[in-house]
């Protein structure tokens, strides 16, 4: 496998994106940042998170399991409490000789290509935008899931799996990219496939520039992290 990486933290802050490159497999966090404990925010747990992870990935087990064990393991080491301890996004990209597998919890996508595009992502924070105390729904059923203090997210997270025979690339993203092509539109899924990543980066950037007053893309940050990882297969 080729693997190609890009970040970029937001100006003027340091990134709670998280990328880490295993013998088999990419993983991709996004930090969020909650009100308390001050000295655990988004990226102390997304480092931890990733790490957890990198040591506990194999090639059999189910990736759920995997992030809820990380999640479990989290929880018992620095006693996070369920609604009071930071949270991440989390993709994961595993591969073995005959399959490629990916999971999605929360707003960072996994994209593979192929004869087809195809799109795993999870879209059920982005379904309740509308509620008016969105917060009250993270990590219930009927909610949305992010990877916190509770290890049932690990096992509510989107999954997929194809042929790596049928694949030649595959891209796992947090939303300070993704949004190039799902709210933007600079991009298409297959332009990422193929674009140098720090261009894909700074047209997002220029983009986001240009709006600065938030008119033509609402949203709630001008800038936000940027992390993205690239696989080609070895038969591409």
């Amino acid at each position: 496998m080729k693997i190609e990486t890009a970040e970029q933290a937001a100006p003027g802050r340091t990134s709670e994106d998280r990328i880490r490159v295993t013998g088999n497999a990419v993983i991709v966090l996004d930090g969020v940042t909650s009100r308390r404990p001050p000295d655990r925010n988004g990226g102390w747990y997304a480092t931890e998170l990733a790490d957890e992870l990198a040591e506990l990935i194999n090639d059999t087990d189910p990736l759920t399991d995997v992030l809820a064990q990380a999640i479990a393991n989290l929880v018992e080491a620095h006693g996070l409490v369920p609604g009071d301890s930071p949270s991440s996004t989390a993709s994961i990209v595993r591969w073995t000789d005959e399959t490629i597998d990916a999971l999605v919890l929360c707003d960072t996508p996994v994209v593979a290509f192929g004869q087809s595009t195809h799109v795993l992502e999870d879209t059920r924070l982005a379904d309740l935008r509308s509620e008016p105390d969105i917060l009250a729904w993270k990590n219930e059923p009927d909610g949305w899931w992010v990877a916190e203090a509770e290890p049932e997210a690990g096992l509510r997270a989107r999954t997929a799996s194809w042929s790596r025979s049928e694949i030649t690339t595959v891209i796992a993203l947090t939303d300070g990219v993704s949004c190039g092509v799902t709210e933007y539109g600079l991009f298409e899924w297959e332009d990422l496939a193929r674009m140098p990543l720090g261009e894909v980066l700074d047209r997002i950037r220029e983009a986001e520039r240009g709006d600065s007053e938030r008119r033509r893309w609402p949203r709630f940050k001008i800038h936000d992290d940027q992390a993205i990882a690239r696989i080609t297969t070895s038969g591409a």
